[in-house]
């Protein structure tokens, strides 16, 4: 391991073990204002921030806000912490109370002591972040925001005659992930979104790969780059590098490679149309939905193929790959994530439109049952997705097999709670479809109960 993916994960283990320390040395200011000594007025936190935030060339370099001294407002070298926990700068605590003040800037509090405590823990994040955190060239010179735009633009230039080195890649997504400032700054770069298409192009090294998706992963969003990343990758060719990444990066890059494949197949109608017809990539999708712990991968993998799988042939081919199979152990297990029930819910509708789906959906001895049980109290979209699939396998197919499933686990007397709801009117009239089918297939009291009045004689 180099010693800048060193000093990240030691970076990031620090700060989690920091901040979530009841009793850590490392205070955040409590209340979203600053003081200023210049003019002993409270400036809201955010203005402040802005006012400090540099701009060059149109490139930010955003600080971690607990990193910056609530007097001064610059990043701290000496952090010492008051009696009431906040950490100061030394120079600008100790003017503070060399000028006859008793209270804590940030909170007003009276001070019981006037003792600072160096906080060594926050001076190490500091350190840590200054090193590894920030854009810098090969030479390892401290970072500016002139390097860094300077750095890119020469990237940009000589990047026919060299290609992005895994550390310059590390920088750049770390210094993207530092802010929306910072991502639309990158986004706006002219030939930045060109140079990592030509790079996805020509690197087979997996960690180089990784970073360029995750890198476009995180710019995607801003204006014009889905356009210009699909400009640039118009031939089946350009999949390739997601494929690669789905099969053999790690768990947040594969993440990545999904969420830029959903983007760009909800942007365009080619693309999605190319995406589909890529059997290597509905694999890989389906995988992520299937053998991952991992929620936000599960989540990730089903929003990719909800949005790309809508031909028949990609259809069918979720099913042939085991999505049904799937969806009802996750519906018939403990999960209880809405968003989760919600897609999977979505995508057995999907699929109950051909028919491959809907003999897959009755075959399945969890399924029917499953997304019957699931019918009420998860989320509105759950229960419209969940109708739609009833309807289609147990009014339009009239399936025998799904028919019975539905009735055994009460199905109709929870069509008919869905109907009084207050429900769209194309879920109305499912449902009403859906009684009709119900009462002349049913046995249940239900179906031919009779009103009757028991007078009772009282002593």
């Amino acid at each position: 391991m180099s010693i800048e993916h060193e000093n990240k994960a030691t970076m990031d283990a620090i700060m989690m073990i920091t901040l979530r320390t009841p009793n850590s040395s490392l205070s955040i200011p409590p209340t979203p204002f600053s003081f200023s000594l210049s003019n002993t007025q409270l400036i809201p936190a955010e203005k402040h921030t802005q006012m400090a935030r540099e701009k060059s060339n149109g490139l930010y370099l955003s600080v971690p806000s607990f990193f910056k001294c609530p007097i001064s407002m610059d990043v701290m070298t000496s952090p010492v912490s008051l009696c009431t926990g906040v950490t100061y700068d030394r120079a600008s605590i100790q003017k503070w109370l060399d000028s006859g003040h008793n209270t804590c800037p940030a909170t007003m509090q009276v001070l019981q002591s006037t003792d600072v405590v160096p906080n060594l823990t926050l001076r190490r994040l500091i350190r840590v972040w200054s090193d590894s955190y920030l854009l810098r060239p090969e030479s390892h010179a401290s970072f500016n925001n002139h390097l860094a735009f300077d750095s890119i633009k020469k990237l940009i230039n000589n990047e026919q005659t060299q290609g992005l080195s895994l550390g310059t890649l590390s920088s750049i997504v770390s210094f993207a992930k530092l802010s929306i400032e910072n991502r639309e700054s990158l986004a706006k770069l002219d030939g930045f979104v060109p140079m990592l298409a030509r790079n996805l192009k020509t690197s087979n090294e997996i960690e180089v790969v990784e970073l360029l998706v995750t890198a476009l992963d995180l710019i995607l969003p801003e204006q014009g780059v889905k356009e210009q990343l699909i400009k640039l990758n118009s031939d089946d060719s350009s999949l390739s590098p997601f494929s690669f990444v789905l099969q053999n990066g790690g768990l947040d890059a594969r993440v990545s490679a999904a969420r830029v494949l959903e983007s760009l197949a909800a942007f365009d109608n080619e693309s999605r149309r190319v995406i589909a017809d890529q059997s290597t990539l509905l694999k890989e999708l389906y995988r992520l939905t299937s053998s991952e712990t991992d929620l936000k991968a599960v989540e990730t993998g089903l929003s990719t193929l909800i949005v790309v799988s809508t031909s028949r042939q990609s259809k069918k081919e979720l099913v042939r790959l085991g999505i049904v199979r799937t969806a009802g152990k996750i519906l018939s297990g403990p999960e209880n994530t809405a968003p989760l029930i919600e897609k999977f819910m979505k995508i057995l509708e999907m699929v109950s439109t051909c028919t491959e789906g809907r003999t897959a959906i009755s075959e399945d001895e969890n399924c029917v049952s499953a997304v019957v049980h699931r019918l009420m109290k998860v989320s509105t979209a759950a229960t419209d997705h969940g109708i739609g699939v009833i309807w289609s396998l147990c009014y339009m197919s009239r399936d025998r097999t799904a028919q019975e499933a539905a009735m055994r686990n009460n199905g109709l007397t929870k069509v008919l709670l869905v109907m009084q709801s207050n429900c769209s009117g194309t879920v109305r009239q499912m449902c009403g479809d859906l009684v009709k089918v119900f009462r002349v297939n049913s046995k249940s009291c239900l179906a031919s109960y009779e009103t009757r009045t028991t007078h009772i004689t009282p002593y």
